[in-house]
């Protein structure tokens, strides 16, 4: 596997980022005509960044900066590319976006079952500051993790 290549996505990419986004969160994927708005830039503050692997686009994350406060909506990579190290590039990526944009704080909501996915954010300085019981279309809890990146 050769270094990912991360870069904003463009409508080219909203496809292949809304086959993702459905492979990783099932029922609770965004729409591919969200996506798509998303892409290409009609969501004020939302920006799509991609991790492209020999050519393939094998994760994407979805942050926005709005002031001194980012927040990441979405990471995922695809399943033939997990444990390879590109959510911590996609992360690391959208650090440097919120940062460039004024931001000092990264917020995130993680599911409470998710342990696999607090850990990862564990390790990378986040804390939790919150509970949102009922988040989620299931009925289950959000964990609402926090970052400075000042």
């Amino acid at each position: 596997m050769s270094d990912p290549v991360v870069r904003r996505a463009t409508p080219d990419d909203a496809d292949a980022v809304a086959a993702l986004e459905a492979e990783a969160l099932g029922r609770d994927a965004w729409s591919p005509g969200l996506v798509a708005a998303g892409v290409s830039g009609e969501v004020p503050t939302v920006t799509y960044l991609v991790a492209e692997v020999d050519g393939v686009l094998a994760g994407y994350a979805v942050g926005s900066v709005a002031g001194d406060l980012a927040e990441l909506q979405r990471i995922a990579v695809g399943a033939g590319h997990r444990r390879r190290g590109l959510a911590s590039v996609l992360l690391e990526a959208l650090v440097d976006l919120a940062r460039d944009g004024g931001a000092d704080r990264l917020l995130l909501e993680v599911r409470e079952d998710n342990h696999g996915a607090a850990a990862f954010y564990a390790a990378r300085g986040f804390t939790e500051i919150d509970r949102r019981r009922r988040y989620y279309r299931d009925g289950a809890t959000a964990v609402v993790l926090l970052r400075e990146i000042a």
